[in-house]
């Protein structure tokens, strides 16, 4: 007869000798996991040992040995954290260590500790030129606030030469020496602090921290509104976690300003209007309500058992022209725009030669064969809602091929992000492509890096499409632009930000009406 249950003293047995076995093996008999080790490659118990050792050597040293022993490890151009002793964890958890605190990020770029910099650095010691007023002009001024249109012919006599000497306030090369530094400085002061925020917050991206600001929330609950008033407003209602530091307000405006921008304009509650600010006019009024009319469609009654099925309406296509940063942000940044239309299935299209730069090893451009003629890369397992695809060539290839043929208003529209439709080294790309957009009467909304970007591009657009288009919203600042300033390495003095001002256009549409007759064939 099988027994039921077993005495105390053969349980103390087995106990026994598991934990002899165990030993004999050399692992723990119970191992916990924390989600975050979970998370991370699996770390052997040698390895652990050897994790602890370097880390209480580090901590014995004293502060100032710390500090020459980082110094002189980042002056190797072949850094890697790896080098550096990881914090210690119980739960064989490998954390990279802080490079530098918050109250330390200010470098100049020559001495930086972060190799990276120190190379953009040389770079711009090799490329940008002098912006003083005494050298001769090097290029044509593109706009009024550009250091070329300061340089007169008549009165610059020096050569040009490349900037050399950095400000001690902002830590950027600026310019060939310090006198012409000290000469110039009424110029430089107007965006020397803009430059040094610029510097703290390269530092701080490769600092090492934890970037809890890159930490996004899931999908939107029916019941809470999204406020797209302004960014506090609208990570407020989107439950990001608390943003207390301008300086992590920077960070995450840097990336969400590509979705929250196209949703700002297509999104029923967006800030623009025809009666609130104006800037949105009656022509763009009837094109946006098409495609909101598809973006937030009714509840049907969808469930998961077939009485529950109901047909859904096709995605709506957004295709992203001239691709180049956007192309590469992380799949979550572009979710957050999925999940301010949780009901409806949305289609983004990247459509450029540079859309797939830095890119080819994590996705190796696919051979063009008769099923593929154009070497589509498609990532359609990000969500149920959203699908992704990249072409690298020209629209105006494939808008002859009829690859995406019918435009339909209401599920289809073009963003151009920084477009440069009338800089002069991009517009002659812009002639053929234009013509085919304005055809297809869909919106068009485009951005721009500055004021005189967006208002040059606008002008462009109107001259050579004179009467054939109709403006949809009024040039003016994004309010869901990019509160980070970028620099131009090639001019030290020249500064943007991502998605500054935001406009809308479309090709001009013709509606013949008749009264008081019929229409006979």
């Amino acid at each position: 007869m099988e027994s039921s249950y077993m005495c105390l003293r053969c349980v103390r047995q087995l106990v026994g000798s598991s934990r002899q076995a165990t030993k004999r093996i050399g692992q723990s008999p119970v191992k916990n996991f924390s989600t975050a080790a979970k998370r991370q490659h699996k770390v052997f118990p040698e390895q652990q040992q050897i994790y602890a050792q370097q880390a209480r050597q580090w901590s014995s040293k004293q502060p100032t040995q710390r500090a020459a022993a980082q110094a002189a490890q980042y002056q190797s151009d072949d850094f890697e954290t790896s080098r550096y002793p990881p914090n210690a964890s119980p739960y064989g958890e490998y954390r990279a260590p802080l490079l530098l605190r918050p109250d330390n990020l200010f470098h100049s770029f020559t001495e930086s500790p972060i190799p990276e910099i120190r190379r953009r650095a040389q770079f711009m010691r090799h490329n940008a030129y002098c912006p003083h007023k005494s050298h001769k002009p090097t290029r044509q001024a593109q706009s009024p606030r550009d250091s070329e249109a300061r340089k007169k012919p008549e009165i610059s006599k020096a050569p040009p030469a490349y900037v050399n000497f950095e400000c001690p306030d902002c830590g950027i090369p600026v310019y060939c020496c310090e006198d012409h530094w000290a000469d110039d400085y009424e110029a430089h002061v107007e965006i020397c602090d803009t430059l040094k925020q610029i510097n703290e917050d390269d530092h701080d991206l490769r600092s090492g921290r934890w970037f809890h600001e890159f930490e996004y929330p899931g999908p939107q609950i029916d019941e809470i509104l999204v406020n797209m008033t302004n960014w506090d407003t609208f990570l407020y209602t989107r439950q990001f976690e608390a943003i207390n530091e301008d300086r992590s307000m920077r960070q995450a405006t840097r990336l969400l300003t590509y979705p929250a921008t196209i949703a700002s304009v297509l999104h029923e509650l967006s800030p623009y209007s025809v009666k609130r600010d104006g800037r949105l006019t009656f022509e763009g009024l009837k094109s946006l309500s098409a495609l909101r009319y598809t973006l937030h469609p009714p509840r049907t009654g969808q469930g998961m058992d077939i009485a529950g099925l109901r047909l859904q309406s096709p995605p709506v296509r957004i295709f992203c022209l001239g691709a180049r940063a956007e192309s590469s942000l992380p799949r979550d940044v572009w979710m957050q725009l999925s999940f301010l239309f949780g009901r409806a299935n949305i289609h983004l299209i990247f459509i450029g030669p540079e859309s797939m730069v830095n890119r080819d090893a994590e996705f190796p451009l696919p051979e063009r064969t008769p099923e593929n003629p154009f070497g589509a890369i498609v990532e359609d397992r990000i969500s149920d809602k959203m699908k992704i695809t990249t072409y690298v060539d020209y629209f105006h290839t494939l808008h002859e091929a009829n690859l995406f043929y019918p435009y339909d208003p209401y599920f289809d529209c073009f963003m151009l992000f920084h477009p440069g439709l009338g800089h002069p080294a991009s517009a002659h790309e812009w002639e053929e492509t234009l013509p085919q957009l304005l055809s297809t009467k869909v919106p068009i909304i485009c951005t721009g890096y500055t004021d005189w970007d967006m208002q040059r591009d606008w002008k462009w657009v109107m001259e050579k499409c004179a009467g054939e288009v109709d403006l949809l919203m009024e040039p003016g600042e994004n309010r869901f632009r990019s509160l980070r300033w970028d620099l131009n390495d090639m001019d030290p003095m020249d500064i943007s930000c991502g998605n500054w001002g935001v406009w809308a256009f479309r090709g001009k549409r013709y509606e013949a009406t008749t009264k008081g007759t019929e229409l006979t064939q």
